[in-house]
């Protein structure tokens, strides 16, 4: 049996649009300039904080890290009044999930998005149900790319360690991957700004109706 885990937010669907929209009522309410949905995706996907140095450094002010810890739990309580408004899985994901699960894998979640976020968005949106587990950002004492959230979620789909794989966008999956000595497969369709061809993971998704072959290439059938 093969454990198939992966990051959420940029790998499985684009949240960035819902995130952009939280981390703007906490502008509005700075009287700063409000991000951009298209062209400050990237930047979304960081997290939270991230966004608030964003909009904060384009300020008359620049950033003042006091005044982000203060608003992130704004941010938060915003993003989890309104979290799926503008979510949308990626093209064929949710199909390839069910394809894997038909199969004899597990399928998990390990996100850096906190736990119960992670929860009600994928229970919002109807698809908790695929999956056998979900770990999140305060899960665990630690967060990717500390190894282990990786293993704990591995753990809790009764798999093994040695028969799985993470699937992500950015070098922080890349880095957990490689930390919990399993293949590291980074899809290059989200909305991130990274080169994950330069990581050189073990393989690069185009879409999701490659990765089944790609599991058998790297962990056999």
């Amino acid at each position: 049996m093969r454990t198939i885990v992966f990051d959420l937010d940029g790998t499985l669907a684009d949240t960035s649009g819902d995130l952009i929209s939280a981390a703007n009522v906490c502008l509005r309410d700075m009287g700063l300039a409000e991000l951009c949905p298209q062209t400050d995706k990237a930047t979304a996907l960081r997290g939270g904080r991230a966004m608030l140095r964003l909009g904060m450094s384009r300020g008359p002010d620049g950033i003042d890290e006091d005044r982000i810890d203060a608003y992130y739990p704004v941010l938060l309580q915003a993003y989890g009044a309104d979290l799926n408004t503008h979510t949308q899985f990626f093209d064929g994901a949710l199909a390839c999930v069910d394809h894997l699960r038909r199969r004899g894998d597990r399928v998990v979640i390990c996100t850096n998005k906190p736990e119960g976020l992670a929860e009600q968005l994928m229970q919002n949106l109807g698809a908790r149900d695929l999956f056998d587990a979900l770990i999140g950002a305060d899960t665990l004492p630690t967060r990717k790319p500390d190894v282990a959230p990786y293993i704990a979620a591995v753990d809790r789909a009764g798999g093994q360690v040695a028969r799985s794989c993470m699937i992500g966008d950015t070098v922080t999956d890349h880095n957990t991957a490689r930390n919990a000595g399993v293949p590291s497969i980074l899809v290059d369709f989200g909305p991130g700004d990274e080169d994950v061809h330069a990581l050189q993971p073990d393989a690069i998704l185009r879409h999701f109706n490659d990765l089944p072959d790609i599991l058998d290439r790297l962990l056999g059938s």
